[in-house]
């Protein structure tokens, strides 16, 4: 879901927790029949870690007559993350790649020097009512890694360590915490977390990570004595060790950040690098066609934007 015709995100309310950074209320937009939320990148927070990009899809039901498709189109300098709480996407690569990816799954694709992709509900999906919801984030690349040849990585969500404590269950998606580790490789330190609190319960987040965000899905937190509603992001400052309670309901969130890039990046479209003049390299490779086409799915793609 790497194309996004509404309005940047904007900041929240002011708020009295001294342990919170920037506190992001993300712009909605229908995409296919179904809501999606940016979270990142805003004018006030470009990156957390290596995340660059972090959108909510839903969660929406697509009626028997719709679908989602989303057309071939281009990306350079990052890898896409795609992780579903629920529904099925096809995702074709122009690498050859061709797989459903299913809740709890994560899709690593590393677009390097370029790829080419689209994602669409299954065939055997089509024609009838399909739940969606889930997660689309990019992390951008190191300098060392921005051209290196595009890769495809899938892992189910067995192969993920689970949390499970009192009152406390979920994944380790990528990355490392409280000494389990996920096996998804990525180029910089990275924390990508899915967690769910039981009512009133707490879970202490450790500051081993450079910089760290929670993107709230459902629920209630409270941190530091101010309570945080559903589709909110919070960034927490540096340093700091941060408990993380639940509300009356419970909450469902996201735990995700990693060290910091040691250089600026720029972000057009799909396109992340370091350098403005490859973005607009990149531009006129997929203006002239010049990019890699998708097998399978040849016969569509999503043009450039108009500046």
């Amino acid at each position: 879901m790497s194309f996004f015709p509404g309005n940047d995100p904007t900041p929240g309310d002011a708020f009295a927790c001294d342990a919170i950074e920037n506190l992001i209320i993300p712009r909605s937009s229908d995409i296919g029949g179904f809501s999606v939320r940016r979270a990142l990148p805003t004018r006030q927070r470009r990156l957390v870690g290596p995340f660059i990009f972090f959108d909510r899809m839903g969660p929406a039901v697509l009626k028997a007559d719709e679908a989602l498709d989303v057309k071939p189109h281009p990306h350079i300098g990052l890898s896409t993350v795609t992780y579903l709480f629920d529904g099925e996407i096809k995702h074709r690569d122009s690498l050859g790649t061709e797989l459903v990816i299913r809740p709890g799954d994560i899709n690593l694709m590393t677009a390097g020097r370029g790829i080419v992709h689209s994602e669409r509900t299954p065939e055997n999906l089509r024609g009838h009512p399909l739940s969606m919801s889930g997660l689309q984030t990019w992390l951008a690349l190191p300098d060392t890694h921005e051209e290196i040849d595009p890769a495809f990585a899938h892992t189910a969500r067995e192969k993920m360590p689970v949390i499970d404590m009192p009152g406390v269950s979920g994944r380790v998606v990528i990355g490392a915490l409280d000494g389990l580790s996920s096996p998804v490789s990525t180029f910089t330190d990275t924390l990508y977390v899915d967690l769910a609190l039981e009512p009133g319960k707490s879970f202490p987040f450790s500051a081993a990570h450079e910089e760290r965000a929670i993107y709230i899905l459902s629920g209630e937190l409270w941190v530091a004595g101010d309570c945080f509603a559903k589709d909110q992001l919070l960034v927490l400052r540096p340093g700091d060790e941060i408990t993380l309670k639940s509300g009356e309901t419970g909450c469902h969130i996201m735990l995700f950040g990693g060290a910091a890039l040691n250089s600026k990046r720029y972000i057009w479209w799909n396109f992340v690098s370091s350098s403005k003049e490859r973005i607009e390299q990149a531009k006129e490779e997929w203006r002239t066609g010049r990019f890699d086409i998708v097998p399978g799915d040849e016969e569509e793609f999503v043009p450039l934007p108009s500046p």
